[in-house]
């Protein structure tokens, strides 16, 4: 039996629980190292003052610009990649991901050098204050630079995800991460570089994970395979078209992060800081349902592909159920220790206060997460694109946006503070509904079928 039967007969054949498990192990470590060295920076560079920290809450919008477009071929390739290699048509499976790996380097660059020219201009939209912008260009340089590198990434690492070779995405993913967690104090503090030894920092360790995981496709390590002369411009339609969920999801979670800290710079630097701070703890927890649902996809989008759709349920609820129970714990666990998990990054007692209660009604709605977090990424694995962009554009669109633009005109600072719960809670009853309908309709067809 060959590579690729092996590959087939493992994802439709191995017990639900084990598989997922297996594929969804490297996806968490993965996602965690990531938030990890996200956290690390903003523990490093708070240490400079409060303003300081408040760039990276602004950068930190410019880097999800930047994932936007290379989750969108990562994805729109990477799940067509897993039902193509489910039906065992191996050749076009190659020519999606020559075809998103290229495409999403010059997307990359483009971006990166238009971003550069109007640096200042973009990160006042993003919500930069006067005193927060010197910090936020010094750090944002870097990440533009870095653009063509980290874009790209974005798809080498989701491709593999989705032909079920996480493993070797987490190698290069945590390479990068605990790099940029070493050179981070050793710019900022030995270097005395300050903010623009974090962008450096973070740029080189983009660089690194992206010579890695390249390696990984040129040395064969991985199922598909990527060469220019497989590229296949016919194929870009379909990748943007299988991508449009995520480029809505991270395009409204770019708009709404925009107006969230709009929304704070109003209440100073401080409320900024505290924001930015909070925003990266609940990331880092968040992420483990998301890493959670990356080992799902593959195993939805083989299964689909073959007309499994009984263990693509079977995994579904698994997965749900497994993310609820971390989620849960976790939430319970920082709602209590809020006070001192803020005040580790920042001592600033305005700082302090906001945050605290700002991250415990984010642990809250924690809770109201994995189920939709779930649907999303099944509805995209199997092609339900229109479904797959509902859900996407909820939590960060259609609920996240208006609520911030009305809860601070009525209630002040706490408006911003509840604006990101109450989205949890509306997403996720919007998704029962989608679920559980699609659920129904794949029972009939068994049922006629057998």
């Amino acid at each position: 039996m060959n590579n690729s039967d092996s590959q087939y007969k493992q994802m439709i054949e191995t017990p639900i629980p084990k598989l997922v498990g297996s594929l969804a192990v490297p996806t968490v470590i993965s996602m965690l190292v990531t938030n990890i060295y996200n956290m690390a920076d903003t523990f490093f560079v708070s240490r400079l003052g409060t303003s300081a920290s408040g760039a990276i809450g602004i950068t930190a919008t410019l880097t999800l610009m930047l994932q936007a477009i290379g989750l969108m071929f990562g994805h729109g390739s990477g799940s067509i990649i897993s039902r193509a290699l489910g039906s065992r048509d191996e050749n076009r499976a190659d020519r999606l991901a020559s075809t998103a790996f290229f495409v999403s380097v010059i997307a990359g660059g483009v971006i990166g050098m238009g971003g550069l020219l109007f640096l200042s201009p973009l990160l006042r939209l993003l919500g930069s204050t006067e005193t927060v912008l010197p910090y936020a260009r010094a750090y944002g340089f870097y990440i533009l630079m870095a653009a063509p590198f980290m874009v790209s990434s974005f798809v080498l690492n989701n491709i593999m995800r989705y032909e079920g070779k996480a493993h070797l995405a987490m190698v290069g993913l945590t390479t990068g991460a605990v790099l940029n967690m070493v050179l981070d104090p050793i710019f900022i503090f030995g270097l005395k570089m300050g903010v623009y030894g974090a962008g450096l920092s973070t740029a080189l360790s983009q660089v690194i994970s992206f010579a890695i995981l390249l390696y990984m496709y040129l040395s064969g390590k991985t199922r598909c395979r990527i060469a220019w002369r497989m590229t296949a411009v016919y194929e870009i339609p379909l990748i943007l078209k299988n991508g449009l969920p995520t480029l809505a999801r991270q395009g409204m979670n770019c708009i709404s992060s925009m107006l969230l800290n709009q929304a704070a710079a109003v209440y100073g630097d401080t409320a900024l800081s505290a924001i930015s701070i909070v925003n990266q703890i609940c990331n880092f927890i968040a992420s483990i349902m998301i890493g959670i649902g990356q080992g799902f996809q593959p195993v939805a989008g083989y299964n689909f592909g073959a007309g499994r759709t009984d263990r693509l349920r079977r995994g579904f609820y698994f997965t749900f159920l497994l993310g609820e129970c971390v989620l849960t714990a976790l939430s319970i666990l920082f709602f209590f220790a809020a006070r001192n998990i803020v005040a580790a990054f920042r001592d600033d007692p305005e700082v302090v206060r906001i945050g605290i209660s700002m991250l415990r009604l984010q642990c809250i709605s924690l809770i109201a997460q994995p189920y939709a977090t779930c649907a999303n990424m099944m509805f995209q694995s199997i092609g339900e694109t229109g479904r797959a962009t509902l859900l996407a554009t909820t939590r960060n669109g259609l609920y996240m946006i208006p609520a911030l633009l009305i809860l601070p005109w009525l209630l002040g600072l706490f408006g911003i503070q509840i604006a990101q719960p109450a989205a949890d809670v509306a997403s996720l009853l919007t998704a029962v509904p989608l679920v559980t309908g699609f659920f129904i309709r794949c029972k009939r067809s068994e049922t006629a079928e057998s």
